[in-house]
């Protein structure tokens, strides 16, 4: 199916981006530019950013899928997403902010006074960015493909290239304010056409005679697509949303763009309304599916019906004009997360691995804008090239799995490292090495989908919703292995947990670590 509508839209969102990256390019000349925006983003301005570098493939069409193909449960998602920011408001927000690093690695850095957790955490941040990108860009081929009838390599090209010209322009600066506008360009794009099939769908007075609303479908902790074991996978799937939200490397380094850390709970505070609003319109697309797509070609995926929906409710010029519209706040959503994403995982590419090697080879007069511009290429490439195979796993499950090894990694590591004054250098590589191994293991053998492991079963639960068992055990073993080594508590903690916790106008300020 070609829509020049949809060709249309989407080719107005990536010049839209690239014309306000180019602008962003004036502002950034810093290496602080190219990395937090020179610490000096508004809250309101910072929000809108997060909110739109948040919702991603996952959200835009990913929830809408499966509340379609799986049921009702699948409401957890949203709202766990969005609860996701309340736990990082309680617990880390502001700390983070007042620990002046720039990224994760830097945080473990500042925190644990350790070269090796430092690599860990950086090695971690970049699986972690290049498994949530992967989504990005088959999403971006989806949606071309779906609205276009072009081949959905393109789409995976169109992101990419959109992605690298902004980053490597800008950086952070010119990303955040991308990211801002984009926030309401997705949600302009998934409200308005929202509104106008619920009109029409109430015009008709109820569901279409067709329409596949089944008790199983609607049934409360028994979704899931008839897979064994609902009730632990539902809570497995809130349990690795609300807390891996904190271990994602591109929404941690948006609080480092804050002046203060009192912006940064403001900062958290508007994204939570900001998020809530938006996830008020994608189960609308999963429901209204069930009612006029009660099945789907065998060849189309779930994850395609909020764009495939409209020129079924409404057939014509409308229905091709809201189809355009959700393609085009589907592309500013890949857009927007895939930048986010690539900012953090270039950071850590670039502190980590390609400025150190230039500058032992004797290449010291290379600028450090030059090295990230480098390393946002690299972090590009690598998932793209990935996201080119074919996987199992819908959007959004692709992206839960992230989440997942989020919080059996980053989750226990900041949580006690800005709480608990007991976590040792030990303790805490030894909570990353083992929430890290477990989550992987159960991600890669996932996503594979490797034949007699993944079909049912307990297992099967267990290594699709990993969460609820990586989390707790990398906990333990980060708290039981810092009891056992006091003596490798590092010995600046005391003035570390200071500088977390102490508001910034009563302590002096100090140089940031970088």
């Amino acid at each position: 199916m070609s829509s020049p509508a949809g060709i249309v839209a989407i080719s107005l969102v990536c010049l839209v981006t690239v014309g306000i990256g180019a602008f962003g390019l004036r502002l950034s000349r810093t290496t602080s530019d190219f990395y937090v925006a020179g610490r000096s983003v508004t809250a309101g301005w910072n929000a809108s950013a997060i909110g739109g570098e948040y919702l991603s493939a996952a959200s835009f069409l990913g929830v809408a899928g499966l509340v379609y193909s799986l049921g009702v449960d699948m409401l957890w998602f949203p709202v766990g997403y969005t609860v996701g920011y309340l736990v990082l408001l309680v617990l880390v927000a502001a700390p983070l902010r007042r620990s002046g690093a720039y990224t994760l690695p830097d945080f473990a850095e500042a925190r644990l006074e350790s070269r090796f957790v430092r690599s860990l955490a950086s090695g971690l941040v970049v699986g972690i960015g290049w498994l949530y990108l992967i989504p990005q860009f088959q999403g971006a081929g989806l949606a071309l493909a779906t609205v276009t009838g072009a081949s959905p390599s393109l789409g995976n090209l169109v992101v990419a290239l959109v992605v690298v010209a902004n980053v490597v322009a800008g950086g952070m600066r010119s990303i955040t304010l991308v990211q801002a506008v984009q926030y309401w360009i997705k949600l302009t794009a998934i409200a308005v056409p929202a509104f106008v099939l619920l009109a029409f769908w109430a015009r008709q007075g109820g569901p279409a005679p067709a329409a596949d609303l089944s008790r199983t479908w609607g049934q409360v902790l028994g979704g899931f697509g008839g897979r064994e074991h609902p009730v632990y996978s539902t809570y497995s799937t809130i349990l690795a949303l609300c807390f891996g939200t904190m271990g994602l490397p591109h929404v941690l380094v948006r609080f480092y763009t804050n002046p203060d850390g009192r912006a940064a709970r403001r900062t958290t505070l508007v994204v939570v309304g900001l998020l809530g609003v938006f996830y008020l319109f994608t189960p609308v697309y999963g429901v209204l599916g069930r009612i006029y797509l009660p099945t789907l070609p065998a060849a189309v995926r779930p994850d395609s019906v909020t764009l495939l929906l409209p020129q079924v409710v409404t057939p014509g010029t409308l229905g091709a004009l809201l189809s355009a519209i959700l393609a085009g706040g589907a592309f500013a959503a890949f857009l927007s997360t895939a930048s986010g994403l690539t900012i953090s995982v270039a950071g850590v590419i670039d502190q980590d691995l390609l400025a150190p090697r230039l500058h032992h080879r004797g290449g010291g007069d290379v600028s450090r804008i030059q090295t990230f511009r480098l390393a946002a290429i690299v972090a590009v490439v690598i998932p793209y090239a990935a996201s080119l195979l074919t996987v199992n796993t819908s959007l959004a499950d692709t992206v839960g799995l992230a989440f997942a090894v989020a919080a059996s990694t980053f989750c226990p590591l900041l949580i006690l490292g800005v709480w608990w004054r007991r976590l040792s250098v030990v303790g805490a590589a030894a909570g990353l090495v083992t929430g890290g191994t477990l989550a992987l293991s159960a991600t890669t053998i996932t996503v594979l989908g490797r034949p007699g492991v993944t079909h049912s079963g307990w297992l099967s639960a267990l290594l699709a919703q990993p969460a609820a068992w990586t989390m707790p055990i990398a906990f333990a073993v980060t708290i039981l292995v810092s009891l056992a080594t006091p003596s490798r508590i590092p010995p600046g903690t005391a003035r570390t947990m200071v500088r977390l916790h102490a508001p910034e106008d009563t302590r002096s300020s100090g140089a940031a670590p970088s």
